[in-house]
C-alpha cells in the first residue's frame, strides 16, 4: 500500500457496479451447490469495498479541505450514485436471503449477516432513494457551514477548535472572552443551522412513513442495528443516569468550583480543571505521534504492528486549519485493510485523547480485518465500536508520563472525572432527539425550548453566564451528529459504562482485561449487541443495577486519583 496522499483517487463506474451485481444475484439466485452461492456473496463483498474504499477516499479529503471544489462535487455524484446503486444490492441480498443455501451461510459465518441483510430489505425501498441523496446533500451542507465558521480571535484566526484551547486558559476574562467569540460563531450561523435541520427532520419523517414506519423513531432503531434494545429502554437507561451519574456530577463540579476559586461555576468555567492550569501534552503534532508509537510498541505486539502501519503509510490527518471540517472520526479503506484518522489538534488534551479514542477504533478496524473473513463482519453496531475506542483510552493510562510529564496524574484524574461528566451530555443529545422526532412539527424555537428544559435535568449546573443565545437553548445546535449522524449518541454513554469495566478490572488483572479486549476487538460485527457483551465478559449496561456496581468503583478510583494530585 501506498501513502495516503499518494492513494489514486478515481469515482466509482456505478453502472459497471450495478451490471456486475447485476450477475451476482443471478449466480446466487441460481446457484446449485453452497459454493457456488458462497462465491456470488465473496463477489458482492468485492464490489461493495472497491465502491466503499473509493468513497472514503473522498470523503476524508473533502472533510480535510472543505472549499475543495473537486471534492465537493465527488461528494453530490458519490451520493447520487451509491444511493441509487443499493436497489442493485437490495436484489442481490433478496436473492441470498430467500435461498436454500442461506442455513449454510449461517453454519459457516453464523446468523448476524443475514440477520442484518433481513433488516437491509425492510429499511429500504426505491422510493427514498431522492429522500437518501437529499439527506446527504443537507448533510454536506451543514458541515461546509460549520467548517467554514471563523473569527480573529487575540489576533489569531480561530475556528471553533482553535477557541477551545483558550477556553482553557487560566485566565478567566481570556476563557470568557473565547466562550462569547465561540457562542457568537454559532450564532452567526444558527438561522442557516435551524433551516437545514428543519429539512432534515422532514425529510427524516417522510422517508420513515414510505417505508411503512409510524414515525422516524421506529425507523431508526433497526437502521442502526439495534435489535435488543428500544426506545423505551433507552429512557430507563437515562433515568439510571439522572439517578446515579447526575448527583455525583455535581459534588465533581462543586469540588472543581472550589478549587478555581469562583463564586459561580460558568460554562466557560467547566473545561478547567486545576486553577494553575490543566495538563498539556509536551510536544508537536510528530512528537505525539511518535510517544504513541513508543506506547503502542510496548502495550503489545499487536497494537505496536497496528501502529507502525498507521505511520508508514501517513493514515492520519491531525491538525486543524481553516475550511476544515469539524471533530474527528475514524474510517476505513477496505481494500487495504486500513483505518484511517481524522483528527483537530488544537494543543490541548484532546490531542492526545485522539491518539488514544480514534486509534481504538482503528486499532479494532485493523485487527478484525485480518481476523474475520468476510468485510461485513469488520465493524458492530456504534455501542460496540465505542468500546473499542473508550476503552483504549483508559488501558493508555501507564503511558501518560510519556505525554505530559510530571503532570500526567493531574491528566488521570481529570480525563477520569470528564469521562463521568461528559455521561449526562450524551444521554441529553438522545432524550433531544426522541423529543424532536415525537414531534416533528417542532418550530426552532420550540426545539431550543425543549434543550433548555433537558439541561434543566441532566446538566443542572450549567450556567450560561447571560450569554442570551445558550440560555434560550441554542447549544444543541453544535452537536454534529444530530445533524449528520441521527440518534447516534446515546451509543457513547453505553459504551462508557462498559469501558469504565474493562478500566476496573485492568486495576485488578490488567493481562485478563486485556485479553478481553482484544477478544471483542477480533470478534467484530460478528455477533449481536448483547452477545458480543456477554463474549467480553462485560455486564449489560440496560440490566438493573449495572450503572450504580461500575460507578461505586469509579468514584473509588476518582478519589484515589484525586489524593495523587
Amino acid at each position: 500500500m501506498e501513502r495516503f496522499c499518494d492513494l489514486e483517487y478515481k469515482r466509482p463506474d456505478f453502472a459497471a457496479a450495478r451490471r456486475r451485481l447485476s450477475a451476482v444475484e443471478k449466480k446466487i439466485r441460481k446457484a446449485a451447490n453452497y459454493e457456488e452461492y458462497r462465491e456470488g456473496y465473496q463477489e458482492l463483498e468485492d464490489v461493495i469495498k472497491e465502491v466503499y474504499t473509493m468513497s472514503s477516499i473522498a470523503h476524508i479529503r473533502n472533510t480535510m479541505d472543505k472549499t475543495d471544489a473537486f471534492y465537493e462535487s465527488e461528494q453530490k455524484a458519490l451520493s447520487a450514485g451509491s444511493a441509487r446503486l443499493q436497489l442493485s444490492m437490495q436484489k442481490v441480498i433478496k436473492a441470498g436471503v430467500a435461498s436454500p443455501f442461506r442455513k449454510d451461510f449461517d453454519a459457516e459465518f453464523g446468523p448476524q449477516l443475514m440477520k442484518d441483510a433481513e433488516m437491509q430489505l425492510r429499511l429500504f425501498s426505491a422510493r427514498i432513494v431522492p429522500d437518501m441523496i437529499r439527506e446527504d446533500r443537507l448533510g454536506q451542507e451543514y458541515s461546509r457551514d460549520a467548517a467554514l465558521c471563523k473569527c480573529d480571535f487575540r489576533e489569531e484566526e480561530c475556528n471553533f477548535y482553535g477557541l477551545l484551547k483558550h477556553m482553557e486558559s487560566t485566565d478567566r476574562e481570556e476563557r470568557r472572552d473565547a466562550f462569547r467569540a465561540w457562542a457568537a460563531l454559532y450564532e452567526s450561523v444558527s438561522e442557516k443551522l435551524d433551516r437545514t435541520y428543519d429539512r432534515l427532520v422532514k425529510l427524516r419523517v417522510r422517508k420513515a412513513k414510505k417505508l411503512g414506519f409510524g414515525n422516524y423513531i421506529e425507523y431508526i432503531y433497526p437502521s442502526r442495528g439495534r435489535y435488543d434494545y428500544t426506545a423505551a429502554d433507552a429512557k430507563v437507561f437515562r433515568d439510571q443516569v439522572r439517578d446515579v451519574i447526575v448527583p455525583f456530577c455535581a459534588e465533581l463540579y462543586e469540588q472543581q468550583r472550589q478549587r478555581l476559586g469562583v463564586e459561580k461555576l460558568h460554562w466557560y468555567d467547566e473545561a478547567l480543571v486545576f486553577p494553575e492550569g490543566n495538563a498539556l501534552p509536551i510536544g508537536d503534532r510528530n512528537e505525539l505521534v511518535a510517544k504513541a508509537g513508543k506506547m503502542y510498541d510496548e502495550m503489545s505486539a499487536e497494537t505496536g504492528e497496528y501502529f507502525r502501519f498507521m505511520r508508514e503509510h501517513e493514515l492520519f490527518d491531525l491538525e486543524t486549519r481553516p475550511g476544515k471540517h469539524l471533530g474527528g472520526y475514524c474510517t476505513f479503506l477496505p481494500t487495504y485493510k486500513a483505518p484511517f484518522i481524522f483528527s483537530n489538534f488544537n494543543g490541548t488534551s484532546a490531542d492526545v485523547d485522539v491518539l488514544t479514542h480514534e486509534a481504538g477504533h482503528a486499532f479494532e478496524a485493523y485487527l478484525a480485518s485480518r481476523t474475520l473473513p468476510l468485510a461485513n463482519q469488520i465493524s458492530s453496531t456504534s455501542e460496540i465500536n465505542e468500546i473499542h475506542s473508550m476503552s483504549m483510552e483508559h488501558f493508555a493510562y501507564p503511558w501518560m508520563e510519556s505525554f505530559f510529564g510530571e503532570k500526567a496524574d493531574r491528566y488521570r484524574y481529570a480525563h477520569l472525572c470528564s469521562a463521568v461528566t461528559t455521561i449526562p451530555y450524551l444521554v441529553s443529545v438522545d432524550e433531544f432527539q426522541h423529543r424532536v422526532f415525537e414531534k416533528p412539527e417542532m418550530s426552532a424555537a420550540e426545539r431550543r425550548k425543549v434543550w433548555k428544559e433537558i439541561e434543566g435535568i441532566y446538566l443542572p449546573w450549567r450556567d450560561y453566564d447571560g450569554n442570551a443565545f445558550l440560555e434560550q437553548g441554542g447549544f444543541w445546535m453544535q452537536k454534529q451528529h444530530i445533524f449528520l449522524y441521527p440518534f447516534y449518541y446515546i451509543d457513547y454513554a453505553l459504551a462508557q459504562i462498559c469501558a469504565f469495566q474493562f478500566f476496573l478490572k485492568m486495576r485488578e488483572d490488567r493481562k485478563e482485561a486485556w485479553e478481553n479486549y482484544l477478544r471483542l476487538c477480533r470478534a467484530g460485527g460478528s455477533r449481536g449487541y448483547f452477545e458480543l457483551l456477554e463474549y467480553a465478559g462485560l455486564d449489560n449496561p440496560f440490566q438493573e443495577g449495572t450503572v450504580e456496581k461500575v460507578m461505586e468503583g469509579v468514584k473509588k478510583a476518582i478519589l484515589e486519583f484525586g489524593e495523587k494530585i
